[in-house]
């Protein structure tokens, strides 16, 4: 008769680096769940529950402020992805959507680099184009700062 499995929660560490060389895939919420100071927290259902819905907020939050800053110059997108990242840490659904992002980024960048030189600098041209115009935009909306000289060629 084989013995029973132990539950994670009372591996030892030999046993659970054991299962670590054996298993090829680990997830980063399986590696989260498995972290000393997570199990001691899903201990507790108060406790477990409270720190699932903080992670979600501030997934959520992050992930927000990304997208509002996807059209504005600067890392929208990559905000997103670290939004995500904590979001997967806990949750199924986003550590998917995760998984699919980094699929979707390694297709364009895969494709991207196989173009030629001169497919590659219209590219970089029309994001240049598209960060200059969502700053004229923003500028526009906003106001012009008194501080930003006459020269630069800004939509006034």
């Amino acid at each position: 008769m084989a013995p029973p499995d132990r539950h994670p929660q009372r591996e030892t560490g030999s046993e659970r680096r054991a299962r670590y060389d054996t298993d090829d895939v680990n997830s980063l919420r399986e590696r989260v769940a498995d972290a000393k100071w997570r199990r001691r927290l899903a201990a507790r259902r108060s406790t477990n529950h409270a720190y699932r819905v903080a992670v979600g907020v501030v997934g959520g939050l992050i992930v927000s402020v990304g997208l509002v800053t996807i059209p504005l110059p600067g890392p929208g997108w990559l905000v997103v992805i670290a939004g995500l990242f904590v979001l997967a840490s806990e949750f199924t659904w986003a550590e998917r959507l995760l998984e699919f992002t980094k699929a979707q980024v390694s297709r364009w960048t895969d494709w991207v680099t196989r173009q030629p030189v001169w497919v590659r600098g219209l590219l970089a041209l029309a994001t240049a184009a598209c960060v200059y115009g969502a700053l004229v935009l923003a500028l526009h909306l906003t106001g012009v700062p008194s501080w930003v000289p006459g020269w630069v060629p800004l939509w006034r």
